[in-house]
């Protein structure tokens, strides 16, 4: 837990840090609009930055990126982390283990991270989606063996229910904030780093005991599997855009916004 307190702080920091390099540096003109206090976290926790009228009235999705140059060296380090070692390590990891034994553990991880989708779909007042939640834990963690097999919905037809911190925070109004590319995590915001956070404080995991390093194995593991189920999907956006850092930050904003609508239009009849 000391590892994500840490976190935290690290977090707090930047934001604070990045905040007033927004406001107090002398403007640049360039693509970027300049960013007011307000711009930071969205006027009054309610109107979101991104979203601009557009010529026909309707809104349109911009991002505001004014620590683009920060952002771009830790995009270089990903790249570079990831074509230096996390690449041959998945090549390998998918050369040991077959498909189906990795879509097991890809199932059991998912299980395991029950309490957050739990927690996020009752903010959000999604009461029926807490109730599947709630039933594929059980199903999955009983006659799914651990949640290694996804029972509830090959036999139950019960589908995930995605969820998580900066989704909540979503849908209750609060703005992305400004564009962070992190080391080893990769793209996100304001918003959706501080969810990071809380979700790492909702997962069972570091209550289990205060090993780290079985915490660190545990993430490792568990983000080399993910990695490995998809691996083609960062080499095409590298090999299909002109400038993969843009790409990864649209693909990115597109995914979340369309999250979050999804799950704000779902009960709508």
């Amino acid at each position: 837990m000391k590892i994500i307190r840490c976190a935290f702080v690290f977090l707090f920091v930047v934001f604070f840090f990045s905040a007033s390099c927004a406001t107090e540096n002398t403007p640049v003109e360039s693509t970027y609009p300049d960013l007011l206090e307000d711009d930071f976290l969205g006027d009054e926790f309610g109107d979101d930055p991104f979203l601009e009228d557009g010529d026909d009235g309707t809104e349109v999705l911009t991002i505001h990126d004014p620590l683009e140059p920060m952002n771009r060296a830790f995009f270089g380090f990903n790249d570079t982390f990831y074509e230096w070692l996390l690449r041959p390590v998945t090549d390998g990891y998918i050369w040991m283990l077959p498909r189906e034994l990795r879509d097991s553990f890809g199932n059991f991880f998912y299980n395991l991270a029950m309490p957050i989708r739990l927690l996020n779909t009752l903010l959000q007042g999604d009461l029926q989606g807490s109730g599947v939640v709630l039933q594929r834990f059980l199903v999955n963690s009983t006659l799914g063996v651990y949640g290694l097999v996804d029972v509830a919905y090959l036999e139950f037809d019960l589908k995930p229910e995605e969820a998580d911190f900066g989704q909540t925070l979503g849908k209750w109004g609060l703005g992305e904030g400004i564009y962070f590319c992190w080391p080893l995590f990769g793209p996100s915001s304001v918003r959706d780093s501080f969810g990071l956070v809380v979700d790492a404080f909702t997962h069972p995991i570091p209550y289990f005991h205060q090993n780290y390093y079985l915490d660190l194995a545990y993430y490792t593991t568990n983000k080399l599997n993910t990695l490995s189920l998809s691996p083609d999907l960062y080499e095409d956006l590298k090999r299909y855009s002109l400038d993969p850092y843009i790409a990864a930050r649209q693909a990115y904003y597109d995914y979340r916004r369309t999250f979050i609508e999804k799950d704000q239009t779902k009960n709508v009849p």
